[in-house]
């Protein structure tokens, strides 16, 4: 016999070997037990969790002769035949080849026929979610109503794809994704049997890169045996499957909640030059800051999540440098780069740019944190304490700050409306006759002339507004939007009336009503007189 991988070599073949499916396995068992078989079952999971070797387990189980309690014996010929895929009363059918009406009818047809040894006629289809829709109503009528000795398994990874008619006559089992401590001990036991040395860290390292899916771990230690032979160390995993060590993950997590820049650069530089693909690099930093915030919640809880004990202690002091708010942040940022890095030319920019976001997330304090501060001098205040300067944030003197920016725009801004008309001449009909009102952390008003308020109320040249914008933005050193506020009108006196001071011609003109109305909607007065 030819040699046979470990995947298949250690598929499990009795309810007790199946791993990380205790909720499937324990319910089966039960309906083993109490004889309360349903006619159809459907296993759902990610790959490599179990779904077909659960349904070939409860398969031989229904047809042993010399069944252990709800085990199979693997012993009698139905199990063997099973195991080795040529029972006759075990039809085990491919969901993407056999999956128009003409299959479903035969299958439908031999359906009526009895078993041939054992009590039940099994049939295991795999990936159904590829039966046609045409395929799927054939089927409804000897699903629902199927003869006594028949018994269907379904299993799929797309659910959502299979119908409702069908889902409402099955019972339905999800798998779930096998924990990294679960499936780093069956690997542990695999190699020992094999007489495999691998390192712990190289077991967890084949396990984070497995997703869930112990098939597929497996079949990674099939090639690394291969590769390495027999002694397996993580950085023989790391240059197989382009991962991340554990200590440069950890050690650039430790530089992002450090703030530390160069550090940060250091190790992408060694990552772009090891050929890691930088995407799964974002996804790992995602697992572990998702890491560092459950155990800043859970705290030594470790049955809260999915992590081997060598991790928690390194978690839990990362996890004291920040805050749950800061970590949000990093993990907002970090899903954000994500979704775009697939689209981007130069992942490693990207990644690098949205690091360095990430390290000032990590070390600017939150609006959370600034507020208890606040809280914090007041309550220092009432006590009777005195504070000094030093103690008060930077952040809380934006007042005399923003108030100091407005008197140095006023006074440069001759200059900045000379600048900006030159760089744009269309922004001269915006910025004529106007002044600079407020400047605050993001804001700066601008004034005009009542007269030209209601047009300059909506400005619809984005070039212009965006030069405006970035020159208001250099010369106060930091980004700011802009908007327009009329000017409050100052209206000058006019004479009164009664007795007019000055020459008798600007008295006439004064007292004339047409005149007067002019002066007054124009807020005038007469200078000279010309006729």
């Amino acid at each position: 016999m030819g040699y046979e991988v470990l995947a298949r070599k250690w598929r499990p073949q009795i309810f007790a070997d199946v791993v990380g499916q205790n909720h499937v396995t324990q319910t089966l068992h039960n309906a083993i037990q109490n004889d309360r078989l349903a006619h159809a079952y459907l296993f759902v999971g990610p790959r490599g969790t179990g779904k077909t070797t659960t349904a070939r387990i409860l398969a031989k189980a229904l047809n042993c002769r010399n069944r252990n309690g709800s085990e199979p014996c693997n012993q009698c010929d139905s199990c063997k035949e099973i195991m080795k895929g040529s029972s006759l009363d075990v039809i085990e059918i491919d969901g993407a080849s056999n999956r128009g009406i003409g299959d479903v009818q035969e299958l439908r047809d031999n359906a009526r026929y009895a078993p041939v040894r054992g009590p039940f006629k099994i049939y295991i289809i795999d990936e159904v979610h590829m039966l046609t829709r045409e395929a799927f109503n054939a089927i409804l009528k000897t699903l629902e109503e199927p003869p006594p000795h028949v018994k269907f398994f379904f299993a799929t990874t797309e659910p959502q794809k299979v119908l409702t008619t069908i889902l409402s006559r099955c019972q339905r089992f999800d798998l779930r994704r096998i924990s990294v401590a679960d499936i780093t001990s069956q690997l542990r036991k695999i190699a020992e049997a094999e007489e495999i040395k691998v390192s712990e860290d190289a077991l967890l390292a084949i396990a984070r890169g497995a997703e869930g899916g112990l098939r597929d771990a497996e079949s990674a230690l099939d090639q690394l045996i291969s590769f390495r032979g027999k002694i397996i160390e993580e950085a023989d995993v790391l240059s197989v499957f382009g991962l991340i060590s554990r200590a440069q993950l950890e050690g650039l997590a430790d530089a992002i909640l450090d703030g530390d820049i160069p550090a940060i650069l250091k190790a992408i530089a060694g990552i772009n030059e090891s050929g890691k693909d930088m995407q799964r690099v974002v996804l790992e930093l995602l697992d572990q800051f998702r890491n560092l915030l459950i155990v800043l919640h859970a705290g030594k809880k470790i049955d809260a999540f999915d992590l081997p004990e060598t991790q928690i202690e390194t978690l839990q002091k990362q996890a004291a440098k920040s805050t749950d708010g800061r970590l949000l942040r990093i993990i907002e940022i970090l899903i954000d780069v994500d979704s775009r890095m697939r689209y981007a030319l130069s992942k490693r920019t990207m990644l690098e740019a949205a690091l360095l976001r990430a390290s000032r997330a990590a070390t600017v304090a939150t609006i959370d944190e600034l507020m208890e501060q606040i809280a914090a001098l007041k309550g220092t205040s009432g006590s009777g304490a005195t504070a000094t300067v030093q103690e008060i944030p930077a952040a809380y003197d934006i007042k005399k700050k923003t108030a100091d920016d407005l008197k140095q725009l006023k006074a440069a801004w001759p200059g900045l409306l000379e600048r900006i008309i030159k760089g744009v001449p269309n922004a001269r009909q915006y910025l004529t006759d106007t002044v600079p009102l407020n400047v605050s952390e993001t804001h700066v008003t601008l004034g005009i002339d009542p007269e030209f308020a209601g047009a300059r109320a909506n400005p619809e040249n984005p070039r212009a507004l965006s030069f405006i914008r970035k020159t208001l933005s250099s010369f106060l050193k930091r980004p700011v939007s802009i908007d327009f506020s009329r000017l409050v009108e100052k209206t000058k006196p006019l004479p009164a009336k009664g007795p007019i001071q000055g020459s008798p011609d600007k008295q006439k003109y004064y007292q004339n009503p047409s005149v007067r109305s002019v002066l007054e909607a124009f807020s005038g007065e007469i200078i000279d007189i010309r006729e």
